[in-house]
């Protein structure tokens, strides 16, 4: 558990006139716990945001009542709910990409016996917002909701590559805010995978796995999205096709083609 790689606070001084305490130290609280999936213990998020604990407890006691975080079976931690992600889901742009994308993943999931995963950009991480995989007898895939590193994973660097210049400066603003020093970015690494048009190789979390990921365009030319197949190569397929990388990245760049919001 780290507890210390951030200290939530009160929003920065530009935003002081404007200033509503009691929603920042809710929105502080959520903050805090989005990056602690094993939850906090109430002294601990009381030492991690400087607060007195009477004011820290009714806030978590008004957040536990409506849902957005609960408590441990034993009563001693607290960890956010998929409240917040049911909202996002909800929202229509996300909605209408989703239930335009599923359909095509699940066909692509089908013709070539591997797993897809959707990720969009959500503040400093990246989200898996929908997902497919095969019928086969085993499968490798990420589940709903997940969040991804969005500069070491391919699925992340892709998204983080397809941005224009001011875009892309957003999101390492997010990112340096949450985990500190991005000076070591490597742009060209990003501004090659633009020009290339797409992410393939090895997985940099897991052996054996070769990430295929291609962006989603939005209407601004910038991806919204990303989809992403963490290729498993079988031994011995028998009856099972096995089209290869360059064969599931050329049906991918399809899928990704038609879900463009355009």
């Amino acid at each position: 558990m780290e507890t210390g790689k951030k200290t939530a606070g009160p929003a920065s001084a530009s935003d002081s006139r404007y200033r509503a305490p009691a929603l920042d130290k809710g929105l502080d609280i959520l903050e805090l716990l989005a990056t602690e999936p094993s939850g906090l213990t109430r002294s601990e998020i009381v030492r991690a945001m400087n607060r007195s604990p009477s004011e820290i407890y009714r806030m978590i006691e008004r957040l536990v009542a409506r849902g957005y975080i609960c408590r441990s079976a034993e009563g001693d931690r607290y960890a956010l709910t998929m409240k917040l992600f049911l909202l996002g889901s909800a929202h229509p742009p996300m909605r209408r990409l989703v239930s335009q994308a599923q359909p095509l993943m699940d066909d692509f999931s089908r013709q070539t016996f591997q797993s897809v995963h959707l990720v969009m950009q959500e503040g400093a991480c990246a989200a898996v917002v929908a997902q497919a995989s095969h019928q086969a007898t085993w499968e490798f895939r990420l589940r709903v909701g997940a969040q991804l590193d969005i500069l070491t994973t391919g699925s992340g660097q892709t998204l983080l590559a397809f941005q224009d210049h001011a875009a892309r400066g957003r999101i390492l603003q997010a990112v340096q805010a949450i985990h500190g020093d991005v000076d070591d970015v490597q742009q060209d690494v990003l501004d090659k995978l633009r020009a290339t048009g797409y992410r393939t190789g090895p997985s940099r979390q897991l052996v054996g796995v070769t990430d295929i990921s291609v962006p989603v365009f939005g209407t601004d030319g910038n991806a919204i999205a990303v989809l992403t197949c963490p290729y498993i190569q079988r031994i011995g397929t028998g009856r099972l096709p096995d089209i290869g990388v360059s064969g599931a990245l050329e049906l991918l760049r399809d899928v990704a083609a038609q879900i463009a919001l355009n």
